[in-house]
């Protein structure tokens, strides 16, 4: 009896091994079932140019978990499995993030954000990674956090930027440089973002320099002009494919895809009855409303600019914060300062939801975003958006065009982060949005993805090249990532 059942479970081991996917001819680890190819691509030699989002930054700073899981990483795993070689990434010293100088935390590169259940807060201690340290490469992934277009083709970027500065092959030496010297067979290039970013951030607080041609002359918050983009992007694309690369590119979002522009309201602020009527009063805006139906009555403006600078308040919840607007007619020579409230066409930044409703100087007369008008860094205008809309539209025409040109890959990235602000995405069944914490996609700085939300862009990566090379890489599972970081990592 006890032989039969031994051949009995033997026979239903032999059956169940019969039936298993490879030897029905199935391949379970293709997107199409289809035995694994790379089509016409050659993944032995790939290399990873960008900004922060290549290397793996997330939750304000860069620190090993984040880059092991940057879709450029997750990509590496994928083009392995079709014949693609080492990856390698110039890892921070922990994860704790930022860097150190002399066993000191520099404020300004300071620890990655945890989520304590109730805000995001800085993980304790001091990174390991000393801002003099140097590596020895070559390193494959060569994003770079804080990089503008023009910066991958900068000689001596390296002693600009610490993140380059600590693995560049020499203190002269490009990105692209560095990039083209080995040799790659496969390359991804997504840069651009940062080329408008410094200016969303700031609030509007830089300078447009559509139609400066010298980027030496650019500040950090400025926009780049578009034609220094297309140079610089087409340029290092021709050094990348001149040995017959093939590679992948992407497309720029617009910035109020990024919860840093959305999840403040424009207009958060509850008032009671009394409180609403002094702000309304002569003591409030009362005498700035009689100002500005004085600029009207002269024609100094006309009856739509006076409508949108008229400023008032209700008792109840849903009145907008008051801003200051450059855009407005200046009117300082008759004493009336330029303040109108935001309109659902403006974003406030995100650090603005811990400054809004805050006294000047411990005064309660004296509120921010109420009875003191935020500042422009505060706050992303209607017309500083669109002139990044602009410049946006301008880069991405010449990264498609570029793209077509060279027969890469191309992902539409623009599209992709448009979904996740509307009807969001579900991806191996979960619904990914642009929500702050709870979204999936981002990570707690509000620009940067979460560990879920760089393999998701890392499917999409895959998606572009499977499309492009005839290549059948399946992509990973979104749910062996996590949302969030915890406060501690291995």
């Amino acid at each position: 009896m006890i032989k039969n059942f031994k051949w009995l479970l033997l026979v239903s081991l032999t059956f169940v091994a019969c039936n298993n996917d490879d030897d029905s001819g199935i391949d379970t680890n293709s997107s199409d079932g289809l035995p694994l190819t790379a089509g016409t691509a050659i993944f032995s030699k790939y290399v990873a140019l960008g900004d922060s989002f290549a290397a793996g930054f997330s939750d304000n700073a860069l620190f090993i978990a984040g880059q092991q899981n940057a879709y450029t990483n997750i990509l590496s795993q994928q083009f392995a499995l079709v014949g693609g070689g080492a990856f390698t990434t110039p890892l921070m010293a922990d994860n704790i993030g930022g860097f150190s100088a002399g066993g000191v935390q520099i404020p300004s590169l300071g620890t990655r954000l945890y989520f304590n259940g109730s805000a995001p807060v800085n993980v304790a201690g001091v990174s390991g990674t000393e801002i003099t340290e140097r590596l020895t490469g070559p390193f494959n992934n060569l994003g770079v956090p804080g990089a503008k277009s023009y910066h991958l083709g900068f000689p001596g970027y390296a002693s600009l930027n610490p993140y380059f500065g600590r693995f560049a092959s020499s203190p002269t030496a490009t990105v692209v440089g560095d990039a083209v010297a080995q040799a790659p067979t496969f390359f991804s290039l997504w840069i651009g973002g940062n080329d408008v970013l410094g200016y969303a951030t700031s609030g509007g607080s830089g300078v447009n320099q559509t139609g400066n041609l010298n980027p030496a002359t650019y500040g950090s918050s400025d926009i780049t002009d578009p034609n220094v983009f297309a140079s610089s992007f087409s340029g290092f694309v021709t050094s990348l494919v001149a040995n017959g690369a093939k590679g992948v590119v992407a497309n720029l979002p617009y910035v109020n895809a990024l919860p840093y522009f959305t999840t403040v309201p424009y207009n958060p602020v509850p008032l009671d009855a009394a409180t609403a009527s002094l702000l309304n009063g002569a003591n409030g805006y009362g005498v700035y409303n009689g100002g500005i139906q004085f600029a009207l009555s002269a024609g100094l403006i006309n009856a739509a600019e006076a409508t949108r600078r008229t400023i008032t308040f209700q008792a109840g919840n849903g009145n907008a914060v008051v801003m200051v607007d450059s855009y407005l007619t200046n009117l300082t020579a008759y004493g009336i300062p330029s303040y109108r409230q935001a309109t659902s066409e403006d974003f406030l930044v995100l650090p603005s939801r811990s400054f809004i409703g805050t006294m000047v100087g411990g005064n309660p007369m004296q509120i921010n975003g109420v009875s003191v008008p935020l500042a422009d860094n505060w706050v992303l205008s209607k017309e500083e958006a669109a002139e990044i809309k602009v410049a946006t539209d301008a880069y991405n025409v010449t990264i498609e065009s570029v793209a077509n040109a060279n027969g890469l890959a191309f992902f539409d990235a623009k599209t992709t982060m448009n979904q996740l602000i509307t009807d969001g995405i579900v991806s191996n069944s979960f619904t990914l949005t642009s929500t702050y914490v709870t979204g999936g996609t981002f990570s707690l700085d509000g620009i940067h993805p979460s560990p879920r939300g760089y393999a998701f862009l890392a499917n999409k990566f895959i998606e572009a090249i499977n499309a492009k090379y005839g290549s059948n890489m399946k992509g990973v599972n979104l749910g062996d990532y996590q949302i969030l970081y915890p406060a501690t990592l291995q």
